[in-house]
């Protein structure tokens, strides 16, 4: 079919054929569809919407349109498991949980992303470990599978290209919000790594991509329906991001954070619960729990015999780390020469913070990227932010300490910081698991 006329029967509010949309996408890998035909049918579907059919439709034909792993041939003894955030600040859940489940019995091919406007990327912070290859081959993917139980990874260029094509149209046609685009963006990738069992956190609050609850709670939704639809099975979690998940923020802040959170040291409660409460499900989800309940109380052996941190050890030498990270990092994670305490305008009870400032905040010390080609310094960063409920004041206690690379940069992002904190008020602090989304 014409590719005009495909784009036309979308804007003009007609379902389209699965064998079609296939054909729309693999001609996006081709070079047969242009970048101007990509942003129409986006704004088609923007402004349109796809029926439960083309959501899956489409879906499948971005995960097919590269390669897709097939773990059915590696003969592995456990399911093949993997979680995708939304995002938020200061999320480094996956860090924790790939290597708990693989303590657990499962296999975790994580295929993660890089930052993206206000929110960090689980593979800037392990690009932040010397040394560590976070975009290996298929092979080595594969090698570090079997011997390890997990990789936390980023996608080859044969992963769902045309989805990595789309989304650059997306970024620029000003329809990157639509629910029908991300449910399959986010899939399609999933779908390609060949896995056994999704589970999702779909944040809400300050400082998600989606604010609202309802909006996030109708993308969450979307992507259960969709990935059941697809035979991928799924749930989802609604977590709070209405402040910093943990203490920190950043690259190899967060990493240290992690890794003391393995070690079993200075454990941020909204991000045990958080971390454990996905671990569980995927457990569930891959049969490896019985129940959710049986499933905390797995997470939380591995996490305290130390099975976990020697796995993530392991999976950090393996893709070209230092050995023993878990007990050497503070030699191999080095962060930025100048600290300095930021302190509150005045003294009181923070009551509200707005978690996207702080994560602008970041970007500004050079964390995060302001355009794609943007090098990141790993080494700035945010400690100790204080959480909602925390009494604070203008000498003694701080709302976060900062490391910037000089003093300059550090001057413009402490204002930033300062004002994103309310001090003052009713403080309105929810459960960090609100529910969870299934069929």
């Amino acid at each position: 079919m014409l590719t005009q006329e495909f784009i036309r029967q979308k804007r003009d509010k007609s379902t389209l054929a699965a064998a079609d949309i296939q054909e729309f996408c693999a001609g996006i890998v081709k070079g047969t569809v242009s970048e101007g035909q990509i942003g129409s049918f986006c704004m088609a579907v923007f402004l349109n919407g796809l029926t439960l059919d083309e959501r899956v439709g489409l879906t499948l034909a971005m995960a097919n349109s590269g390669i897709r792993l097939d773990w059915s041939k590696e003969n592995l003894d456990g399911p093949v498991l993997d979680k995708h955030s939304t995002g938020g600040v200061g999320d480094k859940v996956s860090l924790m949980l790939a290597p708990i489940i693989a303590a657990c019995g499962g296999y975790v091919p994580m295929i993660s992303g890089r930052g993206l406007g206000h929110t960090g990327g689980t593979l800037d912070k392990m690009d932040s470990i010397p040394g560590y290859v976070s975009q290996p081959d298929l092979d080595t993917l594969r090698k570090v599978i079997h011997s390890t139980g997990c990789a936390v990874i980023g996608a080859t260029k044969d992963i769902a290209p045309a989805d990595k094509t789309m989304y650059g149209v997306r970024d620029v046609t000003a329809t990157v919000e639509s629910i029908d685009l991300i449910t399959a963006s986010i899939l399609s990738k999933k779908l390609a790594a060949g896995l056994d069992g999704l589970i999702l956190d779909v944040k809400f609050g300050t400082g998600a991509f989606m604010q609202d609850y309802k909006d996030a709670k109708a993308l969450a939704q979307s992507l259960v329906t969709v990935s059941n639809g697809a035979d991928l099975p799924c749930r989802a979690l609604m977590t709070d991001m209405n402040e910093i998940l943990g203490t920190t923020a950043g690259n190899a802040i967060e990493v240290i954070e992690a890794i003391q959170f393995l070690r079993n040291e200075n454990i941020d409660r909204r991000l045990y619960d958080i971390t454990m409460n996905l671990c569980a499900e995927m457990l569930v989800l891959g049969k490896l729990a019985a129940n959710t309940e049986d499933g905390l109380k797995k997470c939380a052996a591995v996490l305290e015999n130390g099975k976990a941190a020697a796995l993530f050890d392991k999976m950090v030498v393996e893709l070209g780390g230092p050995a023993n990270i878990c007990d050497t990092y503070d030699k191999h994670l080095k962060l930025a020469p100048v600290k300095r305490a930021i302190y509150a305008k005045e003294n009181g009870i923070i009551s509200a913070i707005d978690t996207r400032a702080v994560g602008i905040s970041i970007i500004e010390l050079g964390g995060g990227r302001r355009v794609a080609a943007d090098k990141i310094d790993h080494a700035v960063g945010l400690e100790k932010i204080a959480a909602l409920g925390t009494a604070v004041d203008t000498k003694n206690q701080p709302l976060a300490i900062m490391y910037a690379k000089d003093a300059a940069t550090a001057d413009k992002a402490e204002s930033l910081i300062r004002d994103a904190f309310t001090i003052g008020g009713t403080v309105t602090k929810g459960p960090s698991v609100t529910e969870m989304i299934s069929l």
